[in-house]
Protein backbone atom coordinates (compact mmCIF):
# COMPACT_ATOMS: atom_id res chain seq x y z
CA UNK A 1 0.00 0.00 0.00
CA UNK A 2 2.88 2.44 0.77
CA UNK A 3 4.90 1.72 -2.24
CA UNK A 4 1.24 2.14 -4.46
CA UNK A 5 0.78 5.75 -3.10
CA UNK A 6 4.67 6.60 -3.34
CA UNK A 7 4.49 5.20 -6.77
CA UNK A 8 1.16 7.47 -7.19
CA UNK A 9 2.99 10.68 -6.04
CA UNK A 10 5.80 10.23 -8.07
CA UNK A 11 3.74 9.41 -10.96
CA UNK A 12 1.97 12.39 -10.37
CA UNK A 13 4.95 15.01 -10.24
CA UNK A 14 5.82 13.32 -13.57
CA UNK A 15 5.76 17.38 -15.00
CA UNK A 16 7.82 18.00 -12.81
CA UNK A 17 10.50 15.50 -13.03
CA UNK A 18 12.37 13.63 -15.67
CA UNK A 19 11.36 10.37 -16.91
CA UNK A 20 15.32 8.85 -15.45
CA UNK A 21 14.05 9.94 -11.95
CA UNK A 22 10.79 8.36 -12.37
CA UNK A 23 12.07 5.46 -13.55
CA UNK A 24 14.62 5.10 -10.56
CA UNK A 25 11.25 5.79 -8.15
CA UNK A 26 9.84 2.79 -9.76
CA UNK A 27 12.54 0.77 -9.38
CA UNK A 28 12.77 1.14 -5.56
CA UNK A 29 9.32 0.99 -4.78
CA UNK A 30 8.32 -2.12 -6.98
CA UNK A 31 9.54 -4.91 -4.25
CA UNK A 32 7.21 -7.03 -2.81
CA UNK A 33 5.46 -5.71 0.00
CA UNK A 34 5.54 -7.62 3.34
CA UNK A 35 2.05 -8.05 4.99
CA UNK A 36 0.98 -9.88 8.47
CA UNK A 37 1.00 -13.23 8.36
CA UNK A 38 -0.05 -15.83 11.23
CA UNK A 39 2.22 -18.49 11.61
CA UNK A 40 0.23 -22.25 10.42
CA UNK A 41 -1.29 -24.25 13.41
CA UNK A 42 1.18 -27.26 13.99
CA UNK A 43 -1.01 -30.34 14.17
CA UNK A 44 0.01 -32.78 16.97
CA UNK A 45 0.11 -36.34 15.38
CA UNK A 46 -1.63 -38.97 17.08
CA UNK A 47 0.17 -41.11 19.91
CA UNK A 48 3.30 -38.41 19.41
CA UNK A 49 2.77 -36.28 22.02
CA UNK A 50 6.28 -35.42 23.58
CA UNK A 51 6.77 -39.10 24.85
CA UNK A 52 3.91 -38.81 27.56
CA UNK A 53 1.17 -40.87 27.50
CA UNK A 54 -2.97 -38.74 27.97
CA UNK A 55 -4.62 -39.85 30.88
CA UNK A 56 -7.94 -41.21 30.03
CA UNK A 57 -10.36 -39.46 32.24
CA UNK A 58 -13.04 -41.96 33.43
CA UNK A 59 -16.55 -40.32 35.21
CA UNK A 60 -17.51 -42.01 39.03
CA UNK A 61 -18.35 -45.51 39.48
CA UNK A 62 -22.11 -46.03 39.35
CA UNK A 63 -22.74 -47.62 42.78
CA UNK A 64 -25.49 -50.56 42.79
CA UNK A 65 -25.43 -51.88 45.67
CA UNK A 66 -29.19 -51.54 46.96
CA UNK A 67 -28.49 -51.42 50.72
CA UNK A 68 -25.85 -48.56 50.48
CA UNK A 69 -28.68 -46.51 48.16
CA UNK A 70 -31.35 -47.02 50.64
CA UNK A 71 -29.03 -46.07 53.88
CA UNK A 72 -26.28 -43.23 52.44
CA UNK A 73 -26.84 -40.59 50.27
CA UNK A 74 -24.84 -41.20 47.24
CA UNK A 75 -23.05 -39.03 45.28
CA UNK A 76 -23.64 -35.93 47.78
CA UNK A 77 -20.10 -35.52 49.09
CA UNK A 78 -18.04 -32.75 47.82
CA UNK A 79 -14.67 -33.43 49.15
CA UNK A 80 -12.13 -35.93 48.09
CA UNK A 81 -11.97 -37.93 51.08
CA UNK A 82 -14.91 -38.50 53.34
CA UNK A 83 -17.99 -40.82 52.96
CA UNK A 84 -21.44 -40.17 51.38
CA UNK A 85 -23.61 -38.72 54.21
CA UNK A 86 -26.38 -40.98 56.38
CA UNK A 87 -29.70 -40.91 55.21
CA UNK A 88 -32.10 -39.74 58.06
CA UNK A 89 -35.40 -40.82 58.83
CA UNK A 90 -38.62 -38.50 56.78
CA UNK A 91 -39.76 -36.94 59.62
CA UNK A 92 -36.11 -34.91 59.72
CA UNK A 93 -37.03 -33.56 56.23
CA UNK A 94 -39.51 -30.70 55.36
CA UNK A 95 -42.73 -31.61 53.68
CA UNK A 96 -42.24 -29.63 50.50
CA UNK A 97 -39.33 -32.15 49.77
CA UNK A 98 -41.80 -34.81 49.49
CA UNK A 99 -43.98 -32.39 47.23
CA UNK A 100 -41.66 -31.92 44.38
CA UNK A 101 -42.48 -33.09 41.04
CA UNK A 102 -39.88 -34.87 39.95
CA UNK A 103 -41.38 -35.99 36.55
CA UNK A 104 -42.01 -33.93 33.27
CA UNK A 105 -43.20 -30.68 33.62
CA UNK A 106 -46.62 -29.82 33.11
CA UNK A 107 -47.64 -28.24 30.38
CA UNK A 108 -49.36 -24.96 29.63
CA UNK A 109 -53.17 -25.61 29.40
CA UNK A 110 -52.51 -27.98 33.03
CA UNK A 111 -51.72 -24.74 34.22
CA UNK A 112 -53.43 -22.04 36.57
CA UNK A 113 -53.50 -18.65 34.07
CA UNK A 114 -52.90 -16.62 37.62
CA UNK A 115 -49.96 -18.10 38.84
CA UNK A 116 -46.48 -17.64 38.63
CA UNK A 117 -45.35 -21.15 37.43
CA UNK A 118 -47.74 -19.92 34.14
CA UNK A 119 -45.94 -17.12 33.31
CA UNK A 120 -42.93 -18.56 33.79
CA UNK A 121 -43.49 -21.32 31.57
CA UNK A 122 -45.28 -18.92 29.06
CA UNK A 123 -42.13 -17.04 28.93
CA UNK A 124 -40.37 -19.99 27.82
CA UNK A 125 -42.45 -21.45 25.31
CA UNK A 126 -42.28 -17.92 23.72
CA UNK A 127 -38.54 -17.90 23.60
CA UNK A 128 -37.92 -21.60 22.33
CA UNK A 129 -40.44 -20.31 19.46
CA UNK A 130 -38.85 -17.30 18.74
CA UNK A 131 -35.58 -19.05 18.62
CA UNK A 132 -37.11 -21.09 16.15
CA UNK A 133 -38.07 -19.07 14.20
CA UNK A 134 -34.77 -17.19 14.06
CA UNK A 135 -33.03 -20.50 13.20
CA UNK A 136 -34.74 -20.29 10.09
CA UNK A 137 -34.24 -16.80 8.83
CA UNK A 138 -31.24 -15.77 6.60
CA UNK A 139 -29.33 -13.00 7.08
Amino acid sequence: MAAYSLYGAARSFRPFSTSIYFDHVVKLFSFRIQTRGYAAKKVAAKGKSKGMMKEVLKGPEVCKDPVKLTSYAVGVNIFKHGEDPLLQPHEEYPDWLFQLNLGPAKKLSELDPESYEYLKRLRKEHIWRSNKLQKGQRF
